[in-house]
């Protein structure tokens, strides 16, 4: 799978850092980093709504105090919305109904990351949470690699809930080089039997701190083998942190993006990946 095709789809005035988003019945649900709210993007109307996640909820939160809103997910009625666990302020997950966008509960995930952080042999400064899937029975987490020891790992998690009763498997994976810096998870979703995956590469050895931004890439992993089937790098410029389905055809896989700019102006870039599957 080598030939894509990435272009810029549209921009959206209000929303800065963005950082996840799922797209349903023409419409994106977004969230930002920075930010304290879950935003729902009509396409065609080009209405924008904020739900509040948090109490008092900002946007450009300071650094030391954001949530840290990196990953997103769904499944039936509800929506999850994944703190990265990379500093005590960040280890919520938010459930959110998926019709009226209004809070069904706020867990603390302080065990369960450390549980996680442990079992995949993470040290808790390399530890960071980008991406999350769930199918009903598993949920799928991301950690992102950008550390000093580059843990990019994959969490398998099944139980009756992810407070004090669940199971963990993992696998580790080296994934490509960016201008000579390993790339790390950003964000993945489940098609079919496979999870495609984001990855970026950023020229720092920290999970707090930015760097420069070297390029993306997307790749898959299969569900069985939790080998993976390919990589493919999609751009030398961009942060891609957001990953959505937009459509899916014998021909052809199209993804819509969303970018991280690390910048406190809230606009954010919707960019379509198309992959040829032929």
């Amino acid at each position: 799978m080598e030939k894509f095709t990435l272009e810029l789809l549209f921009q959206i005035i209000g929303i800065g850092s963005a950082s996840g988003l799922i797209y349903k019945d023409n419409s994106l649900l977004i969230i930002g980093d920075n930010s304290g709210f879950l935003y729902e993007y009509h396409m065609g109307s080009k209405d924008l709504k904020r739900h509040p996640l948090l109490e008092n909820p900002t946007e450009n939160t300071l650094k030391k105090d954001k949530a840290d809103f990196e990953a997103i997910t769904h499944f039936g009625d509800s929506l999850y919305v994944f703190g990265s666990g990379s500093t005590e302020k960040r280890n919520r997950m938010i459930q959110v109904n998926f019709t009226d966008k209004k809070i069904i509960a706020t867990n603390d995930l302080t065990d369960l990351y450390a549980v996680m952080q442990n079992f995949g042999a993470i040290k808790s400064e390399d530890f960071n949470l980008e991406g999350a899937i769930f199918n009903g029975v598993s949920w799928f987490l991301l950690n992102r690699g950008n550390g000093s020891s580059d843990k990019n790992v994959l969490f398998t998690i099944e139980g009756k809930n992810l407070s004090n009763d669940f199971s963990i498997l993992s696998n580790d994976y080296k994934l490509p080089k960016i201008k000579g810096v390993r790339s790390s998870f950003t964000d993945a979703i489940l098609v079919d039997n496979s999870i495609y995956f984001l990855a970026t590469a950023e020229d720092t050895e920290s999970t707090y701190d930015d760097g420069e931004v070297l390029g993306s890439l997307i790749g898959s992993i299969n569900l069985k083998t939790m080998k993976i089937d390919f990589t493919q790098k999609i751009s030398s410029t961009h942060k891609f942190e957001g990953l959505t389905l937009y459509a899916n055809s014998k021909e052809k896989i199209e993804f819509l993006l969303c970018e991280d700019k690390d910048t406190e102006i809230l606009e954010t870039d919707i960019y379509k990946l198309t992959l040829d599957k032929k």
